[in-house]
C-alpha cells in the first residue's frame, strides 16, 4: 500500500482505509507492507503490517510525489504480487511499477483538483494526473457512487465501488468523556482538518451566530493552510463557546467524542466519502452535513443538510434533534476489505494473471 502517511492512522481517509484493510487482509494470511512518512520513532511493524519508512520533501506540491517516488524505488526490488496506490497525483509513478510486471489498482480519491490550495498550475496536474491513471492503472477504486460517475463521464473510464466501513458503537464512554471535561449531549463536535473545502470556518461562523447553549467542540488542523487557520481561529476568539483542540490522536477519545455530541456538524464537499462522517453515523451521532452529492450519498434522509454559515451552526440549538437511524452505518470494514480482496480475484490482479 503506497502514496499516503502510513499508519497508525493520524491523518485522514486513505490512512484510515489502509489500517482497516490492511489489518484484516493480514489477519486472512496475506502479507501486507505499508510505505509511511518518516517517522521520530518509526515502528517496524503495526497490526501485523511490515511499516517501510522514507523521507519527503516538506512542502505541499511536493510531499506527496516525492515520498511516493522513493517508495516505488523501493517497491521496485521486493517481491509484491499487486500495488494499492492512493492517490490520483502519484499516477506518473505508474508505468514504473507496470514495467516490474506488478499489476496496480489505483485508488483515485475525490475531486482535488478543486482543493483551493491549489493554484492553476496545481489543478492542470491534477487533471492530468486523472487522465492517466485512467491510462495505467489496471483497475480504478472509487469510493463513492458519485466519483464513479464522475470518472465514467469524463473519461469513460470503469471503476469499482468500493465504499470504506466504519466502526459501529453501540454505547459512549461516559467516563473517558468526563474525565477529559465533557458530558454525554454536552457539546457540539467537528471533526476535520483545515482546509477551505471541508468549511469549517463556515461552521464555526455559523454557530458563533447561533443562540446554541452547549458549546461547539472542533477536532482538526492542518499542515499547510496557516492562513485558513489563522481564520478560524479569528472566529473562535470572538465567542467563548467554541473550543479549538487541534488534534486528537487517541482513538477511544475520538470514538467517546463521537458517540457522545449532542451533533455532528460535516463540512467536507470535495473528497467523497469521509470516514469521520460514517464514524458519527456509526456511533449514532446526528448529523448536520453540508449540502453535496457525496454527502446525501451517505447520508440519504438521515441528516439535514446547509450550504451556508446560516443554516450550519449549533446543530438545531443545543439537542440531539437529528435522528441518525444506526442501520444508514450498518457496513462495517470487514465488508470493504472483502470488497477488495473479491477486486484483486475479479481481475486478476495477481502476477499469475499478467498476459
Amino acid at each position: 500500500m503506497i502514496g499516503t502517511r502510513g499508519v497508525p492512522a493520524r491523518y485522514g481517509g486513505f490512512e484510515t482505509a489502509i489500517e482497516e484493510i490492511g489489518s484484516r487482509l493480514v489477519a486472512a494470511g496475506h502479507e501486507v507492507r505499508v510505505y509511511c512518512r518518516g517517522a521520530e520513532n518509526p515502528q517496524g511493524e503495526y497490526k501485523g503490517m511490515r511499516l517501510v519508512h522514507l523521507p519527503a520533501v516538506r512542502h505541499k506540491a511536493l510531499e506527496t510525489l516525492s515520498h511516493t517516488t522513493l517508495s516505488v524505488a523501493h517497491l521496485l526490488f521486493r517481491r509484491t504480487d499487486v500495488a494499492l496506490v492512493f492517490n490520483a497525483a502519484n499516477a506518473p509513478l505508474l508505468p514504473l511499477i507496470k514495467l516490474a510486471r506488478i499489476p496496480v489498482a489505483t485508488h483515485v480519491d475525490g475531486l482535488e483538483w478543486k482543493r483551493a490550495k491549489w493554484n492553476g498550475t496545481g489543478r492542470r496536474y491534477y487533471l492530468a494526473a486523472e487522465r492517466l491513471a485512467v491510462r495505467w492503472s489496471r483497475q480504478i477504486i472509487a469510493d463513492a457512487v458519485a466519483i464513479q460517475h464522475y470518472y465514467r463521464d469524463r473519461y469513460g473510464a470503469p471503476s469499482v465501488m468500493i465504499p470504506y466501513g466504519a466502526p459501529i458503537q453501540d454505547d459512549c464512554d461516559a467516563g473517558l468523556l468526563a474525565r477529559e471535561g465533557y458530558q454525554v449531549g454536552g457539546f457540539h463536535l467537528v471533526v476535520a482538518r483545515f482546509e477551505p473545502e471541508n468549511h469549517v470556518d463556515l461552521i464555526v461562523e455559523g454557530y458563533t451566530r447561533s443562540s446554541a447553549k452547549l458549546p461547539l467542540v472542533v477536532v482538526g488542523s492542518a499542515p499547510y493552510a496557516e492562513e485558513y487557520s489563522r481564520r478560524i481561529s479569528a472566529l473562535a476568539e470572538k465567542d467563548e463557546r467554541v473550543r479549538l483542540v487541534g488534534g486528537v490522536w487517541d482513538q477511544d477519545l475520538l470514538d467517546a467524542l463521537y458517540a457522545g455530541c449532542a451533533s455532528y456538524l460535516h463540512g467536507h464537499s470535495v473528497g467523497g466519502t469521509n470516514p469521520s462522517l460514517l464514524r458519527a453515523m456509526g456511533a449514532g451521532a446526528p448529523v448536520v452535513a453540508f449540502d453535496v452529492v457525496f454527502n446525501h450519498e451517505v447520508l440519504g434522509d438521515s441528516g439535514v443538510f446547509f450550504a451556508g454559515p446560516r443554516r450550519s451552526g449549533g446543530g438545531g440549538g443545543g439537542g440531539r434533534g437529528v435522528a441518525v437511524p444506526r442501520s444508514r452505518a450498518g457496513r462495517q470494514w470487514k465488508g470493504t476489505c472483502q470488497d477488495a480482496l473479491h477486486m484483486g480475484r475479479r481481475r486478476g490482479a495477481l502476477r499469475a494473471a499478467l498476459p
